[in-house]
């Protein structure tokens, strides 16, 4: 895969030096495939990952999030016998998965539902950060005075 160069935008965007290095890490980023999972986008404030963890019991799976990732692990109690499989298509390997979540994105809540964990999230953007219209009146400026 070919190497992007961000440079040119260094110059004139101050500040996006850790968004370019999050790009960058995605882009070189290999597919983990177990658990397969969807992510869904509801509408512009609401998402939806989906991930297929059959056999994996509620006590056996956690979520946390940390300085905006999303980690999902599954680890599989030990069974108390082992079972003689003549064939095993359903793995029983534990898995972590990490998610990047962009600002203002929170988990909402999880549930396990027919052998998908489901995770509900929602972008909430505060009032102060949203734009807002300011409207021109036909009122006097203010005037500065000099001393």
């Amino acid at each position: 895969m070919s190497r992007f160069d961000f440079s040119p935008l260094y110059r004139s965007a101050i500040g996006f030096d850790r968004m370019m290095g999050d790009l960058e890490a995605l882009l070189q980023h290999k597919g983990v495939a177990y658990p397969p999972y969807n992510i869904e986008k509801q509408d512009n404030d609401h998402y939806r990952i989906s991930l297929a963890v059959a056999g994996f019991k509620e006590s056996e799976l956690s979520l946390s999030v940390e300085q905006n990732t999303l980690l999902v692990k599954g680890v599989r109690e030990q069974p108390a016998a082992s079972s003689s499989y003549l064939y095993q298509g359903i793995t029983e390997r534990d898995f972590e998965l990490k998610f990047r979540l962009a600002d203002h994105v929170q988990v909402t809540g999880a549930r396990l539902d027919n052998g998908l964990l489901v995770i509900d999230l929602l972008r909430e953007v505060p009032d102060e950060l949203k734009p807002r219209r300011i409207d021109i009146g036909q009122g006097r400026t203010l005037e500065h005075k000099s001393e």
